[in-house]
């Protein structure tokens, strides 16, 4: 029986039935959707789908924010999403209305990794106080203490070892940038660095890697669009979801091995802090502090704290390959201010050009362009229009990052956009790389910090440069989903003769 016999003899039915289904489904959007923002129509089933380019939806709402204005609507299958463009109606929503668009969006590879738990996905209650002790923990452990800075200098000198290792052979920096930042969060999560070839930091490692290989594949984008049906399907995500049980149970175990001789005075990680929480709050059945929500905590602070920091650190590396001038003037500074002694965070502030330069190349990678997805926690009033409490909420930075009212040449990477007539370094409220209101990233102040000292540290002693000429170097990311990564390459990366 064939398909055309199939058609022939059944036509009446499957007209009568896609008739229904799409009658529910515009009935459907009729009762709640009515005065959402304006937006392209959708198709039935597919909604805006077939539009855009799943891999870097963010360009079609670029253009869509043109036609529409600050706030529209798109339709992912039968699901609609708000999106909010432009540096002011950014912060109206996630500012001054801060509250009311605080919520996470489920975003099923995601979700179906944290099943709800952990602070990157949680909301309400459970994220308020998983957003709490997690910034305590890296201030106490990170952000806010010498001891941090201290533990990314030392890092730092074993990534120049590593370096020294491959002496004048092409070298991809990919590895050994990911070790040296994944063992900054193992000191805030664990208390210690791994050794690079420790097995259990390696498995760590892929999980983190294959997660972002997912996220960033065709498998990936179709799972948070069609989960249920995908997850039927065999391939990577599987081997990907395994993986990253396996690092969860180990983070586990490390947190039950501390329960044992824990001094709840003196909590020297992460995993210590948590297990304080739990013993202070085990009589209260409303807790958030359970073996759950510290694993996907951890987990979270590991997969986002390591490929955002490397990942940039990747791209700035390549684009002082494809312009070798900018990357001898961040050189000249290093030497004028820093010299041979070992950097600092206090170097920063004298040393305008390079925190120029380093502001610069966030803009110009535009690492996040909607963020995580959020979502309006109650029935919403915004721009005259009604946001149904739930609906997901896309802040397209994208159009703030690259808005030529906020930055003089936005297609280009030119770290004057932040440095004034005079070669001091200024703020510019258009540097939206870490976010903006109360879900920014919450390891701002630790990515800053680690930026810095790898950056320096790096071309303190050496040279990067590519292997063709640098008009030939592709620097432009490669689009992931809701990220854009640097693309992969090899370089040279040559000991300089300073005197």
């Amino acid at each position: 029986m064939d398909l055309l016999y199939i058609l022939q003899t059944n036509f009446m039915p499957i007209i009568l039935g896609l008739v229904t289904v799409i009658l529910l489904w515009k009935n459907r959007r009729g009762q709640s959707h009515s005065r959402l923002p304006p937006g392209p129509a959708p198709i039935p089933l597919f909604g805006n789908l077939l539009q855009m380019d799943v891999k870097a939806p963010y360009k079609l709402y670029m253009k869509l924010s043109k036609k529409y204005g600050s706030v529209f609507t798109v339709w992912l299958g039968s699901t609609p999403v708000v999106v909010v463009s432009g540096y002011q109606a950014i912060k109206e929503a996630f500012v001054n209305q801060g509250e009311e668009f605080s919520g996470r969006a489920n975003y099923p590879v995601i979700m179906t990794i944290s099943q709800g738990y952990g602070v990157l996905v949680s909301s309400g209650k459970r994220w308020k106080d998983l957003r709490r002790i997690s910034l305590m923990t890296l201030k106490n452990f990170g952000m806010g203490r010498r001891t941090i800075e201290q533990r990314i200098q030392e890092e730092a000198k074993f990534l120049i070892k590593a370096i020294h290792e491959y002496g004048d052979s092409v070298v991809n920096p990919k590895k050994m940038i990911c070790n040296s930042i994944g063992n900054v969060i193992s000191s805030i999560v664990f208390g210690h660095r791994f050794e690079y070839n420790d097995p259990m930091f390696q498995l760590i490692q892929k999980a983190v890697d294959d997660y972002f290989n997912v996220l960033s594949s065709p498998i990936g984008a179709m799972f948070n669009m069609f989960p249920r049906i995908v997850w039927w399907f065999p391939g990577k995500h599987h081997r990907m979801f395994a993986i990253i049980n396996q690092a969860k149970d180990y983070m586990r175990a490390q947190a039950e091995l501390r329960l044992k001789n824990l001094d709840t005075s003196d909590p020297q990680d992460l995993l210590e802090a948590f297990l304080i929480k739990m013993l202070e709050e085990k009589d209260d059945p409303n807790t958030e502090f359970c073996y759950d929500n510290m694993v996907m905590t951890a987990w979270n602070l590991f997969s986002a704290g390591t490929e955002t920091t490397s990942s940039t650190l990747r791209q700035s590396f390549l684009m002082m390959m494809k312009y070798p001038s900018i990357q001898g003037k961040v050189q000249k500074e290093i030497d004028d201010v820093i010299g041979s002694k070992v950097p600092t965070v206090d170097d920063r502030v004298k040393m305008p050009y390079t925190d120029a330069v380093l502001h610069e190349v966030q803009r110009f990678m535009d690492l996040a362009p909607t963020s995580v997805p959020h979502k309006v926690i109650r029935d919403t009033e915004f721009h005259n229009y009604l946001i149904p409490k739930g609906t997901m909420v896309l802040p397209l930075f994208s159009s703030v990052l690259c808005d030529p009212e906020l930055f003089q040449n936005p297609d280009e990477f030119d770290p004057e956009n932040f440095l004034d007539e005079n070669g001091r370094f200024k703020k510019n409220d258009g540097f939206l790389a870490f976010g903006l209101g109360k879900r920014a990233c919450l390891g701002e102040a630790l990515a800053r910090m680690e930026l810095f000292l790898f950056f320096t540290s790096l071309l303190q002693r050496f040279t990067f440069s590519g292997t063709q000429p640098p008009e030939e170097i592709n620097i432009n990311p490669e689009c992931a989903s809701f990220g854009r990564m640097p693309c992969s390459y090899e370089c040279y990366i040559k000991v300089r003769n300073v005197e």
